[in-house]
């Protein structure tokens, strides 16, 4: 199979993937301590590793958009589909999660945010 977003024969979507997927842990993680400590620092850290993690999510499904849709053997695979409807989904929930963490004080990530964060690492594990 041929990628055909890369850079000299190397791929962008597999460089840019790790990066949603460790802000949007980061994000579960800092939600989880603000939970446990309500110092808003913590849910600052959250907003910031959502968007990061949106804006660098964005970038890669682009490029895995390419490829996918470059090449008709990538669309073939059933792994390939399942792959991008998780990570698509799971980065539509990170947007609605921003918008939730985006209220005002202890609502802004506890319960809902504090869930949504955890959906979307497990999406993570499952697509990966």
């Amino acid at each position: 199979m041929r990628s055909y977003a890369s850079i000299k024969g190397h791929p962008i979507h597999p460089m840019l993937v790790p990066f949603p997927i460790v802000c949007f842990i980061g994000a579960f993680v800092t939600d989880i301590a603000y939970a446990c400590t309500a110092n808003l620092q913590w849910q600052y850290f959250s907003i910031w590793l959502l968007t990061a993690g949106l804006v660098m999510g964005g970038l890669a499904a682009l490029c895995g958009l390419i490829d996918y849709f470059g090449d008709r053997r990538i669309r073939a695979k059933r792994t390939a589909n399942w792959h991008m409807i998780l990570n698509l989904l799971a980065w539509t929930l990170s947007l609605i999660n921003a918008f939730v963490h985006s209220r005002d004080g202890w609502t802004a990530v506890v319960p809902q945010g504090l869930i949504l964060s955890g959906i979307v690492v497990l999406l993570l594990a499952v697509s990966g």
